[in-house]
Parts: C-alpha cells; sequence; structure tokens
C-alpha cells in the first residue's frame, strides 16, 4: 500500500542553464518537463518559475521548477518511469549547475548537482532483484 504523504511530496529544482543555451531551447525543456504531469500519473502538479531572489542568494540558478507527487512512492515511480528518464537526458546536459531538494511529512533531501540527483534516483528505485 502506498505511504500517502500529507500534502504530498514536493520536489524542487533550482537550475542554472549552460551559456549557450538559447532561449527557444530553454522554452522547449520546460514545455517537456511540464507535460511530464500529463505523462506520468503520480506527478499531480509542476510549476516554474525564474528566480527572483532581491538577496541574489541562489549561488547564481536563474530557474526554479516545482513538482508534487502524491507519495513517496509515486516519486519512485516517476524516477524510473522511461518518460522521466528520455526527459532527463534531454534536460540534464543543458545545466551548468542545479540543486534538488524534496520534502514529505517535514523530511528534506536535498541534493548539489546531477550526479548526486543521479545516485539518489537510483536509490529510489526498486531492487530488480526484489521483483521477482
Amino acid at each position: 500500500m502506498e505511504e500517502e504523504a500529507k500534502g504530498g511530496v514536493k520536489n524542487v529544482l533550482l537550475a542554472k542553464f549552460k551559456e549557450g543555451t538559447s532561449e527557444s531551447q530553454i522554452d522547449q525543456l520546460i514545455q517537456g518537463y511540464a507535460n511530464l504531469v500529463n505523462l506520468i500519473d503520480p506527478m499531480k502538479s509542476f510549476h516554474w518559475g525564474n528566480e527572483l531572489s532581491i538577496e541574489k542568494q541562489l549561488e547564481g540558478y536563474t530557474h526554479v521548477f516545482e513538482t508534487t507527487f502524491q507519495s513517496v512512492e509515486g516519486v519512485a515511480e516517476y524516477t524510473a518511469h522511461p518518460a522521466h528518464l528520455d526527459f532527463a537526458n534531454l534536460f540534464l546536459p543543458n545545466l551548468e549547475q542545479l540543486s534538488f531538494s524534496s520534502t514529505a511529512d517535514q523530511q528534506v533531501i536535498t541534493k548539489k548537482n546531477p550526479s548526486e540527483i543521479q545516485v539518489m534516483m537510483m536509490e529510489l528505485l526498486p531492487d530488480p532483484k526484489d521483483q521477482s
């Protein structure tokens, strides 16, 4: 049985696109990210915006992405979903830097670079040996 998180599980991704990534490319990547909510059932919402901190405390990040999932298990399903994996293979190479936080029931996980995020994603996936 899935453990429902009160209010769902929120993922926040702070990103800075690589220099030379055109606005058109960025728009296409954002549209692709937004479309995942239509392809992956446990993904309940997607919001994004440009980073607007007056204090400029976000270390050069330019974009903020927020996704909501119904449960921790839903995040694992999203992480392993082929549509997400295909999108990540397009999205991540265009980023100069990123930081990722996930919160459910007041537990926060924070990661600061693509390889840490990929390791975390693999940790969330069920062990194939347990599937038999």
